[in-house]
């Protein structure tokens, strides 16, 4: 937990793609990938498995899969929970550069 309040603090949006190994696609990781390309260093990409990290996806009431947040400063600015397009994602993202 102490981790990811230090991921989420920083200045830049931090998009999290809250995800479990059994139902993980190449195509998800290919979306980030893109994501990740079109945003360059202006904000963060990770991907957290919710198995590994229960206590963090129960903590934050992780229910879908997959469940994609945008945080800015410690603070969550946007949640959705269900499948999303690199570029629906690019976009959310940029509101909070």
């Amino acid at each position: 937990m102490t981790k990811f309040g230090e991921l989420i603090s920083i200045e830049k949006p931090v998009l999290i793609d809250f995800f479990a190994d059994w139902d993980d696609d190449t195509n998800s990781l290919d979306i980030l990938r893109d994501v990740a390309a079109a945003l360059g260093d202006k904000a963060k990409v990770i991907k957290i498995d919710i198995e590994k990290n229960e206590i963090l996806a129960e903590a934050l009431r992780v229910k879908g899969n997959p469940t994609f947040m945008i945080y800015k400063n410690g603070e969550m600015k946007w949640r959705q929970t269900g499948e999303q397009d690199a570029n629906t994602l690019i976009g959310l993202v940029q509101q909070y550069l």
